[in-house]
């Protein structure tokens, strides 16, 4: 049928200018039906859009939104044109051969733009489901809009060189070395992502530590070459993926979701205050109730140190801030010059940072007040003063 437009118009149209003003009439016919076919396939999408919004899923809504539909409804008035200029013109016209490249470039350009964007809407909608928000998949999304991004310009270069893409892709194949040397940030920015999600070593959100690096933050963002975090200072600071991999990082993650966060920290006991509780310090103890349930006869010779293990252990144990489901227990290290160790080694419930720095400030006052109580003395280095009251009794 096309193929007799042109016949009908050389028996109707003659002249010096025939030719031309045929070619003219034909161009004008070619762009009014491109319109037609933008405006009919944009009126079909809306339908189809209407059709998606009324879905029970919103899987549908998230892929194929109005960005999607645009770029589709841009690519019908191209694919047209590249099919009626054959049949109205013929392959052999050397007129027209710009306008069937420039078509061409321009539908291999709509399709990748489409790609794109399908891509980038199932980034999204990754990113609007909390059970897939976490996971550090933006590499791998950014890798495969690279790979059509690629297919798209090798395309085009053999359409403006009308060679065969395989010529192309064995030129590259040629330069391979040239190509990983250039690219190998990019290569190994993948790979480490691929091996972050894969093992679920990081996702965003969580709270990592690379003395490395000197990161101790919030992941922020995980891309193809950099992941983001934001320091506890309130900077920002972006290292390579496969520094990650490379090296060695702290995921503090486990120990939010753990309903814990450990605490470690020894009190140090003056071993010259270490000794035998007498029998009034053993009744006042009992008096006063902090002896229930240590299972300590108060007629019984106890030595304080071991009395104060016992008492900070129950502490520990009744404190309704410490996780009772976790390890938890007072311990005796090795002595040092700086006197004798007794480490409290638990778990608070409260793992948001101000919080937990407050329980555990309230729970180690209680520790350094009850010390005196059991006739002991936390080792304290010599101060000035200490001085002057050594040289005001001498």
């Amino acid at each position: 049928m096309l193929e007799t437009v042109r016949p009908f118009l050389n028996s109707h149209i003659s002249g010096p200018w025939s030719a031309a003003l045929i070619n003219l009439i034909l161009l004008v016919g070619i762009f009014m039906v491109s319109i037609a076919v933008y405006y009919l396939t944009k009126w079909l999408l809306r339908a189809v859009e209407a059709i998606v919004l009324r879905s029970p899923t919103s899987w549908d809504d998230d892929l194929l939104n109005p960005s999607f539909m645009r770029a589709v409804s841009q690519l019908s008035p191209a694919m047209a044109v590249r099919w009626l200029i054959p049949g109205l013109f013929g392959e052999t016209v050397e007129s027209v051969h710009w306008l069937s490249a420039l078509t061409s470039l321009y539908i291999v350009w709509a399709i990748v733009r489409m790609f794109v964007i399908f891509v980038g809407n199932l980034y999204t909608a990754f990113l609007r489901r909390p059970k897939l928000r976490g996971y550090a998949v933006k590499g791998v999304f950014q890798m495969v809009k690279l790979i059509f991004i690629g297919i798209g310009v090798i395309v085009g270069l053999s359409i403006l060189i009308n060679r065969s893409p395989a010529t192309i892709l064995t030129a590259l194949g040629a330069s391979a070395a040239v190509l990983m040397l250039v690219f190998q940030d990019t290569i190994l920015g993948l790979v480490a992502s691929v091996q972050l999600t894969a093992n679920k070593m990081l996702k965003r959100g969580d709270w990592i530590e690379a003395d490395n690096s000197g990161i101790n933050g919030e992941v922020l963002e995980v891309t193809l070459t950099s992941v983001k975090v934001r320091n506890w200072d309130n900077s920002v600071s972006t290292i390579p993926p496969y520094s990650l991999i490379k090296g060695s990082f702290r995921n503090y993650q486990p120990m939010r979701s753990s309903g814990g966060r450990r605490v470690v920290r020894p009190i140090y006991i003056d071993m010259n205050t270490v000794r035998f509780c007498s029998a009034a310090e053993l009744s006042h103890l009992d008096e006063i109730g902090w002896l229930e349930g240590l299972g300590v006869d108060p007629s019984s010779r106890i030595v304080n140190l071991q009395l104060l293990r016992l008492y900070l252990d129950a502490y520990l144990g009744r404190h309704p801030e410490v996780n009772q489901q976790l390890t938890y227990m007072v311990r005796q290290l090795e002595p040092t010059p700086s006197g004798l160790p007794l480490e409290l080694y638990f778990f608070i419930r409260n793992v948001e940072w101000k919080a937990f720095e407050g329980i555990a400030s309230d729970i180690f006052d209680h520790v350094y007040a009850v010390v005196h109580e059991f006739g002991l003395s936390i080792y304290q280095t010599p101060a000035g003063t200490d001085l002057e009251r050594v040289n005001q009794r001498t």
